[in-house]
C-alpha cells in the first residue's frame, strides 16, 4: 500500500486511501430513525404472577435497557459464569422496578409498600403458604434479601448481610414458609486473592488415553489464580433467616449447586462443587457431592460423589455413569428418587432399558429401591396423589418421546398413555396442569371419572389453521379427551391458569390488541377482563400483518408472517423486503411442512426483531421457515445447503409472485444460527441484495465436537463440517455482508472471532463487507447505546444495498 507524505504549511499530513480511513476512523454510538427509536423506547408491559389459589395476581413493572456505563462495569469470566465482582451476584442480571398486587375478587390493585429506592428487584418467590413473598434487591455493591407480608403489604429487608447470588439457587422457603434458607458470602472470607503476576509455572492439562470429547465452552478456568478467584466468588454459607431476621448458619461454608427442603421440613438435600476443578468444561460438569443433611444443617448422610463430567459419552442423548438427578418426591414426606444409566450413558451401545429410576425414603439407611424402567432416557416425572405418577422419556436420535401412568405404590405400569414423535406438533396434548399439595409441593391437578385419575393439560394447539391453544380434560386410563376451551379467531387466547373450579384465567390477544388477562366462566364462556395495558406499539396501528403459506420445490409446506407498511397496496408497486429466518431441524417431512405460530398474535418487538423496518417502507417477512429435513438414516445437516437455498427460493419466488416484492432488492438476515444461514445463502445464491449476519459462527471446524443439532464430530463427517461452513466459501460472497457481533459473546460455539475470520477471508478477496463489535455485549445485547447502535447499523446497511440498489 501507497502513502503519500506530503509537507503542507510545515505540517506533515499523512494520507491514507479512502477505505483505510474509513475503517480506522472511531466510531460513537449512534441511534437509528425515529420510527425505530419510538418502537425501541415503547414502555414495557408489566408481567404478571398469579398465585397458586388463583385469587391474586403480581404486576411486575420492568425497567428499560441498562446503559452501557452499567453493562461495561468489571465482569469476572470463570468456569463458564459471568460474575459481577462488586456484588456476588450474576453479571448483566436485569431486574423488576416495582410490585403492584391485584385482586381478582374486587379487581382492587395496591401498590406494596417499602420497597427499596431504585429498585432492581429479582428471584421472585412466593412462600409455600403464600402469606409473603420473598425476593433479591441489587445495588451497587451487594445483593439484599427482601420479604413482602402481603396481609400488610409492606416490603422490608430480611438482613443486613449481603447474598451469594452468583451460582444455583440463591435461597429456598421452608416447608413452613417460617424462614429462608440462603446463600450469603462467608463473613470471614477476607480480601480477593491476589495476583500474582510472575509465573510459578507453566499451565499443564493432560489427557492418559481416556476420550475426552467436549463442545467448545466460553469463559473457562485457564490457570491456578482463576481456580482461588472460582473459590473465593462462590464459597457461601447458608443461613436459615425467620421472618423476624434473626439467622443461623447452617453447616459450613461451600459452593452449592443446589440445595432443597424435602417436603415436611426435616431434611436439606445439597449438592456442592468438589476438586479437581477443570479447565475444559464449565463448572456445571465439575465433581460434585450430594448429601442430605437435617434442618439444622448436621450430616445425615454422604449420597454420591460424581465425578468431573469431561468423558461423557457423545451424543444428544448421552448422560453421565452413575447416579443423576436427586430430588426428593413431592407426594412424601421425605422420599428421594434419581435415575441411573443402565448403557454407561451412551447412546450408541444397544440396551432394552435406558434409565431405572430408583427411590430411597427416610432414615436413607435402607438399599435404594426400584420405582420404573425406561426404554428412552429418562426425562422426569409428575407426581400426584393417590398413588399416581406419570414418568416422562425422550430419545432424541428418534425424536420419541413416552409418558408412563404408573402406581408408584404398587411400582407398576398402568398404561403407556403417550408414545409419539415430539416433532409432531399436531397431536401435542400439551402440558400437565399442577397444583399445590398438603406440603405445598407442585403436583398433578386430578379429578376423577368412576376410578380413573383425570388431568388436565394446556397446549399452544398446533393446527393446519396455525397455532390455537387449548384446555384439556384426559383421562389417563381411558384415554378420552374433552376440550374444555379452545382459542377461537380472531383471538389468540392462551390458558394460563387453571384449578377446575369452573373458571379458567387467560391471556387474549389479537392482530391490533395486545396482550391482556381475562376470566372466562366455563359454562357460559363470559369474559372478565383483569388487566388493561395499553398497546405499546401505537405507531404500528395500521400495519398489515399476514400468515403466508407456499410450498419448496419438493413439496414441503411452508410458512412465515409478512408484514406490509400502514397503507400499503398492491398498486404501489413491489417493495424492497427485509426476511429474517432461523434454521430448524426435523427427522420429517409431516412435522417440517407443519404450520408454525398464529395470524391472529399481536406483534412484539424485541431488540433484536426485523420488525421494525415495516416503518421505514420494507415488506418484512419474519420467521420464514428454514427446515432442515433429514429422514430414516440421513441427518439433516448432509443438505442443509440444498435445503437452506430451496427455502430461500420459494420465500424470494412467492413474495414476487405476489406483487409484493422487489426481486433486486431483498436483504436477508439473522440472529446466531440465523446468521450462519444468512451467510451461506449468500455464498451459495444470488437471491439477496444484501446480508445481515449478527452474532454467527461460520467456520464449523472450530466447533469440531458438535454445534447446534449436530451430533456427529468432525473426524466422523468432514466433507459436512467443510460443506456447512460459508468460510469454505468466502471467496464466492460477491453480496454485501454486515456483520454485527458481541465483542464478550458468552455463547458456545459462537466466539467473536468466527466474525472476525470470516471478515478477513471476505475483505481477502474484495468483498463489500463490514464489521461491528459491540463492547461489552454478550450474544444477546443488553446496553440501550448497543441496541440503538445496532438498529441504526442494520438501518444504513438497509438503505445503502436494499432500498437504494440501483
Amino acid at each position: 500500500m501507497k502513502i503519500f507524505k506530503l509537507i503542507l504549511q510545515g505540517f506533515l499530513i499523512i494520507l491514507f486511501p479512502a477505505h483505510v480511513l474509513h475503517a480506522q476512523t472511531k466510531l460513537t454510538y449512534q441511534k437509528p430513525p425515529a420510527e425505530i427509536l419510538e418502537l425501541l423506547n415503547a414502555p414495557a408491559t408489566p408481567l404478571v404472577s398469579i398465585n397458586g389459589k388463583g385469587d391474586k395476581i403480581l404486576l411486575l413493572e420492568r425497567s428499560d435497557y441498562p446503559s452501557i456505563a452499567q453493562v461495561a462495569q468489571p465482569i469476572l469470566r470463570i468456569g463458564g459464569l459471568r460474575i459481577n465482582p462488586a456484588t456476588n451476584g450474576s453479571a448483566n442480571s436485569s431486574g423488576y422496578t416495582n410490585i403492584k398486587v391485584k385482586t381478582l375478587k374486587d379487581g382492587k390493585e395496591l401498590q406494596v409498600k417499602g420497597l427499596p429506592s431504585n429498585a432492581q428487584i429479582g428471584n421472585i418467590t412466593w412462600s409455600p403458604d403464600e402469606s409473603c413473598i420473598a425476593f433479591t434487591q441489587e445495588t451497587e455493591n451487594s445483593i439484599e434479601l427482601w420479604i413482602i407480608e402481603l396481609n400488610t403489604l409492606t416490603a422490608k429487608r430480611l438482613s443486613k448481610e449481603s447474598l451469594n447470588d452468583a451460582y444455583g439457587n440463591t435461597f429456598k422457603w421452608a416447608s413452613d414458609s417460617k424462614s429462608i434458607v440462603a446463600q450469603f458470602v462467608p463473613s470471614s472470607r477476607g480480601g480477593k486473592p491476589a495476583e500474582n503476576t510472575v509465573p510459578e509455572g507453566p499451565v499443564v492439562q493432560e489427557n492418559l488415553g481416556k476420550t475426552a470429547a467436549a463442545r467448545t465452552y466460553q469463559d473457562l478456568l485457564k490457570n491456578p489464580y482463576d481456580e482461588k478467584l472460582f473459590d473465593y466468588y462462590l464459597t457461601a454459607q447458608l443461613k436459615r433467616i425467620d421472618l423476624q431476621g434473626n439467622a443461623a448458619n447452617i453447616s459450613s461454608p461451600a459452593i452449592f449447586r443446589r440445595f432443597d427442603f424435602s417436603p415436611d421440613g426435616t431434611y436439606i438435600l445439597t449438592q456442592t462443587i468438589q476438586k479437581p476443578y477443570s479447565y475444559l468444561v464449565p463448572a456445571s460438569m465439575f465433581p460434585y457431592r450430594i448429601s442430605i443433611l437435617d434442618a439444622n444443617g448436621t450430616l445425615v448422610k454422604d449420597l454420591y460423589d460424581a465425578p468431573l463430567a469431561d468423558n461423557r459419552p457423545r451424543g444428544f442423548d448421552a448422560v453421565d455413569k452413575g447416579p443423576r438427578g436427586h430430588f426428593w418426591r413431592a407426594d412424601q414426606n421425605a422420599t428421594l428418587y434419581w435415575t441411573e444409566a443402565q448403557d454407561e450413558g451412551d447412546p450408541n451401545k444397544d440396551a432394552p432399558v435406558r434409565d431405572i429410576v430408583y427411590t430411597l425414603s427416610a432414615p436413607f439407611t435402607a438399599a435404594p429401591s426400584e420405582l420404573a424402567k425406561c426404554t428412552y432416557r429418562f426425562q422426569g416425572i409428575n407426581w400426584g396423589a393417590e398413588n399416581i405418577a406419570i414418568i416422562n422419556e425422550r430419545w432424541w436420535k428418534t425424536r420419541r418421546e413416552k409418558k408412563t401412568l404408573i402406581d408408584p405404590a404398587k411400582r407398576s405400569v398402568i398404561k403407556v398413555i403417550a408414545d409419539r414423535s415430539y416433532e409432531q406438533s399436531y397431536t401435542d396434548p400439551g402440558d400437565f396442569i399442577t397444583t399445590k399439595n398438603a406440603s405445598r409441593r407442585t403436583v398433578l391437578l386430578l379429578a376423577k371419572e368412576g376410578s380413573n385419575p383425570v388431568a388436565f393439560t394446556i397446549s399452544t394447539g398446533a393446527s393446519p389453521l396455525g397455532d390455537r391453544p387449548f384446555l384439556l380434560r384426559w383421562n389417563l386410563v381411558s384415554g378420552k379427551a374433552d376440550t374444555l376451551f379452545r382459542s377461537k379467531a380472531p383471538y389468540y387466547e392462551l390458558p394460563v391458569y387453571f384449578n377446575n373450579t369452573g373458571n379458567l384465567i387467560i391471556s387474549r390477544e389479537s392482530k391490533d390488541a395486545a396482550p391482556n388477562y381475562f376470566l372466562v366462566n366455563l359454562k357460559n364462556r363470559s369474559a372478565k377482563a383483569i388487566t388493561a395495558f395499553p398497546d405499546p406499539y401505537p405507531s404500528l396501528g395500521g400495519v398489515q400483518k399476514q400468515q403466508l403459506k407456499y410450498k419448496r420445490a419438493d413439496g414441503i409446506d411452508l410458512s412465515a408472517t409478512l408484514y406490509l407498511p400502514k397503507g400499503y397496496k398492491k398498486a404501489d408497486g413491489p417493495l424492497p423486503v427485509l426476511m429474517w429466518a432461523y434454521p430448524r431441524e426435523f427427522k420429517t417431512v409431516d412435522a417440517a411442512s407443519q404450520v408454525k405460530g398464529s395470524p391472529y398474535r399481536y406483534t412484539r418487538i424485541s431488540w433484536g426483531s426485523p420488525v421494525y423496518w415495516v416503518t421505514r417502507g420494507y415488506a418484512v417477512l419474519d420467521n420464514a421457515d428454514m427446515p432442515i429435513v433429514g429422514e430414516g438414516k440421513n441427518e439433516p445437516n448432509d443438505t442443509f445447503v440444498q435445503q437452506v437455498q430451496a427455502n430461500a427460493k420459494a420465500a424470494v419466488d412467492y413474495l414476487v409472485s405476489t406483487g409484493v416484492a422487489d426481486r433486486n432488492r431483498i436483504g436477508v438476515g439473522g440472529h446466531s444460527y440465523g446468521a450462519f444461514m444468512t451467510a451461506n445463502l449468500l455464498a451459495h445464491t444470488n437471491l439477496f441484495a444484501a446480508g445481515i449476519a449478527r452474532s454467527g459462527a461460520y467456520n464449523r471446524t472450530l466447533t469440531p465436537f458438535g454445534f447446534q443439532q449436530e451430533e456427529r464430530t468432525y473426524w466422523q463427517a468432514p466433507d459436512v463440517y467443510f460443506k456447512m461452513s460459508p468460510f469454505s466459501y468466502a471467496d464466492k460472497i460477491k453480496t454485501p455482508i454486515l456483520l454485527i457481533h458481541g465483542e464478550a459473546d458468552d455463547n458456545s460455539g459462537t466466539f467473536p472471532i468466527q466474525s472476525e475470520r470470516l471478515y478477513n477471508a471476505l475483505k481477502g478477496h474484495g468483498a463489500t463487507t463490514r464489521l461491528v463489535f459491540l463492547p461489552n455485549e454478550a450474544h444477546h445485547y443488553y446496553a440501550k447505546e448497543s441496541v440503538m447502535h445496532m438498529l441504526w447499523e442494520m438501518d444504513e446497511w438497509l438503505e445503502k444495498y436494499v432500498k437504494g440498489r440501483k
